[in-house]
Protein backbone atom coordinates (compact mmCIF):
# COMPACT_ATOMS: atom_id res chain seq x y z
CA UNK A 1 0.00 0.00 0.00
CA UNK A 2 1.17 3.43 -0.77
CA UNK A 3 1.70 6.33 1.72
CA UNK A 4 -0.77 8.64 1.64
CA UNK A 5 0.07 12.45 1.03
CA UNK A 6 0.38 14.45 3.89
CA UNK A 7 -2.91 16.65 4.82
CA UNK A 8 -0.40 18.76 6.97
CA UNK A 9 2.44 21.66 6.55
CA UNK A 10 4.80 20.64 9.54
CA UNK A 11 7.80 22.64 10.43
CA UNK A 12 10.00 22.92 13.41
CA UNK A 13 10.83 26.06 15.11
CA UNK A 14 13.35 26.08 17.79
CA UNK A 15 11.88 23.10 20.31
CA UNK A 16 8.00 23.92 18.59
CA UNK A 17 6.57 21.66 16.10
CA UNK A 18 4.40 23.90 13.83
CA UNK A 19 1.53 22.77 12.02
CA UNK A 20 -0.23 23.82 9.31
CA UNK A 21 -3.48 21.92 7.36
CA UNK A 22 -3.63 21.56 4.05
CA UNK A 23 -6.91 21.02 3.83
CA UNK A 24 -9.91 23.74 4.11
CA UNK A 25 -12.32 21.92 5.14
CA UNK A 26 -11.14 18.80 7.87
CA UNK A 27 -14.65 17.08 7.81
CA UNK A 28 -13.68 13.34 5.98
CA UNK A 29 -13.18 10.74 8.68
CA UNK A 30 -10.61 8.96 7.19
CA UNK A 31 -8.02 12.60 6.63
CA UNK A 32 -9.17 12.83 9.97
CA UNK A 33 -7.54 10.07 10.86
CA UNK A 34 -4.57 10.40 9.30
CA UNK A 35 -4.12 13.97 10.49
CA UNK A 36 -4.58 12.92 13.98
CA UNK A 37 -1.93 9.62 13.69
CA UNK A 38 0.86 11.85 12.02
CA UNK A 39 0.54 14.62 14.59
CA UNK A 40 0.72 12.15 17.22
CA UNK A 41 3.71 10.41 15.52
CA UNK A 42 5.64 14.03 15.48
CA UNK A 43 4.32 13.62 19.85
CA UNK A 44 5.62 10.67 20.14
CA UNK A 45 8.77 11.30 18.98
CA UNK A 46 9.19 14.43 21.22
CA UNK A 47 10.22 14.07 24.91
CA UNK A 48 8.22 17.22 25.89
CA UNK A 49 6.46 18.20 22.73
CA UNK A 50 5.53 21.73 22.44
CA UNK A 51 3.14 22.24 19.37
CA UNK A 52 1.56 24.91 17.82
CA UNK A 53 -1.31 24.31 15.25
CA UNK A 54 -2.55 26.88 13.10
CA UNK A 55 -5.72 27.02 11.80
CA UNK A 56 -5.19 30.13 8.98
CA UNK A 57 -6.50 28.07 5.87
CA UNK A 58 -9.32 26.00 7.57
CA UNK A 59 -12.98 26.89 7.18
CA UNK A 60 -14.51 24.01 8.03
CA UNK A 61 -13.94 21.38 11.10
CA UNK A 62 -15.91 18.41 11.72
CA UNK A 63 -16.89 17.24 15.62
CA UNK A 64 -14.90 14.05 14.58
CA UNK A 65 -11.76 16.74 14.15
CA UNK A 66 -12.69 18.33 17.66
CA UNK A 67 -12.82 14.85 18.86
CA UNK A 68 -9.17 14.34 17.82
CA UNK A 69 -7.59 17.44 19.19
CA UNK A 70 -9.20 16.47 22.37
CA UNK A 71 -6.66 13.47 21.90
CA UNK A 72 -3.90 15.11 21.00
CA UNK A 73 -4.07 17.54 23.68
CA UNK A 74 -4.45 14.99 25.88
CA UNK A 75 -1.21 13.01 24.39
CA UNK A 76 0.62 16.19 24.89
CA UNK A 77 -0.42 16.65 28.37
CA UNK A 78 0.57 13.02 29.25
CA UNK A 79 4.18 13.85 28.24
CA UNK A 80 4.23 17.06 30.22
CA UNK A 81 4.33 18.98 26.41
CA UNK A 82 2.30 22.00 25.47
CA UNK A 83 -0.52 22.59 22.69
CA UNK A 84 -1.37 25.95 21.58
CA UNK A 85 -4.07 26.33 18.77
CA UNK A 86 -3.91 29.50 16.77
CA UNK A 87 -5.49 31.47 13.56
CA UNK A 88 -9.12 29.93 14.23
CA UNK A 89 -11.68 31.09 11.90
CA UNK A 90 -14.57 32.94 13.61
CA UNK A 91 -17.66 30.20 12.80
CA UNK A 92 -14.88 27.75 14.04
CA UNK A 93 -13.67 29.46 17.32
CA UNK A 94 -17.57 29.85 17.95
CA UNK A 95 -18.13 26.38 18.15
CA UNK A 96 -15.09 26.11 20.00
CA UNK A 97 -16.69 28.82 22.65
CA UNK A 98 -20.23 26.87 22.62
CA UNK A 99 -18.82 23.39 23.07
CA UNK A 100 -16.59 24.85 26.29
CA UNK A 101 -13.28 23.41 24.84
CA UNK A 102 -12.35 26.84 24.88
CA UNK A 103 -11.77 26.23 28.46
CA UNK A 104 -9.39 23.39 27.58
CA UNK A 105 -7.20 24.64 24.81
CA UNK A 106 -5.19 27.73 24.89
CA UNK A 107 -6.33 29.82 21.80
CA UNK A 108 -4.40 32.63 20.21
CA UNK A 109 -5.49 35.27 17.68
CA UNK A 110 -1.95 35.53 16.81
CA UNK A 111 0.85 32.87 15.70
CA UNK A 112 3.49 35.31 17.39
CA UNK A 113 1.73 35.17 20.74
CA UNK A 114 0.77 32.02 20.95
CA UNK A 115 4.71 30.93 19.96
CA UNK A 116 5.40 33.11 22.56
CA UNK A 117 3.58 31.10 25.16
CA UNK A 118 5.26 28.13 24.16
CA UNK A 119 8.75 29.46 24.74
Amino acid sequence: MAAQASRLKVSQIGAVTQIEFVDRNILDESNIQQISDEICGLIDDQPTPLVLIRFGNVEHLSSAALGALITINNRIKGKDGKLRLTEIDAQIREVFTITKLDKIFLIFDDADEAMASLT
